[in-house]
């Protein structure tokens, strides 16, 4: 019996050519998608159905899946003007003269912690959307690499810590602070929490000197003072017998 003809498809060979534009119609139907897929998350979390998604946008599932292969795809480019305003104001913070390094690190992230909260379940996806390499997330990544490379070197982050660090510890400040959307400033006091474990540790301070011991008296010798007072008692005493 001959065997099995295998019907794996052979992986696609990379190409470096820029992808073509698309037409009038395609470029339509994947801005509206774009633009319900902005309504669904928001009022059903990223983890919406998108089938759902395609239903409101008129389209069918396939053109849906041709435009956006994967559900983290289809949130890359919904949220990617977000990460183009993340990028700019991480470049601002970067140059700002008004506040340390360190103070501008902690602002990012109160800014990279509200991005993740902007669709309920968004934080799950995180790594994968903040690292996609799409535009925004380059232009992103890069700038807070630059103001956390910045930090560091003024001696106010710690050194061993980089940006998949601060991508993981954003993704579980905002999925504690989903998960008590009731309690606003949760997320604040996590961010306080995680600033202050990021900065370098004070130098411990010096003891003051201790004040110089006084150096000791001459020792007078036992019996000095009967010595000092004999004379007299005893000149006293035979002064008032000769009276």
């Amino acid at each position: 019996m001959p065997p099995a003809r295998s019907t794996r498809k052979p992986p696609p060979v990379p190409s470096n050519e820029a992808p073509r534009p698309l037409r009038a119609d395609a470029r339509r139907n994947r801005e509206r998608l774009l633009a319900v897929a902005d309504e669904v998350f928001s009022e059903r979390g990223a983890d919406a159905s998108m089938e759902d998604i395609a239903r409101r946008a008129k389209v069918g599932i396939g053109t849906l899946y041709r435009h956006f292969p994967t559900r983290e795809a289809l949130l890359v480019a919904t949220v990617e003007e977000q990460l183009h305003a993340l990028a700019r104001k991480t470049r601002s913070l970067t140059a700002s003269a008004s506040s340390s390094p360190g103070d501008a690190v902690a602002e990012f992230l109160a800014a990279f912690v509200e991005h993740a909260s902007t669709y309920r379940g968004l934080a799950a996806s995180l790594g994968v959307v903040f690292q996609s390499g799409t535009p925004g997330c380059a232009a992103a990544s890069e700038a807070a690499t630059r103001l956390l490379s910045l930090a560091q070197a003024a001696g106010e982050i710690r050194s061993d810590i980089d940006l998949d660090d601060i991508v993981s510890l954003v993704t579980g400040i905002a999925l504690a602070a989903q998960q008590m959307p009731a309690e606003p400033g949760r997320a604040q006091r996590l961010i306080t929490t995680f600033i202050e474990g990021l900065r370098t540790p004070a130098p411990p301070k010096e003891a003051p000197p201790a004040p110089p011991e006084e150096a000791p008296g001459p020792s007078r010798p036992a019996g000095a003072g009967r010595m000092a007072g004999g004379p007299g008692r005893s000149g006293a005493s035979r002064t008032s017998r000769s009276s």
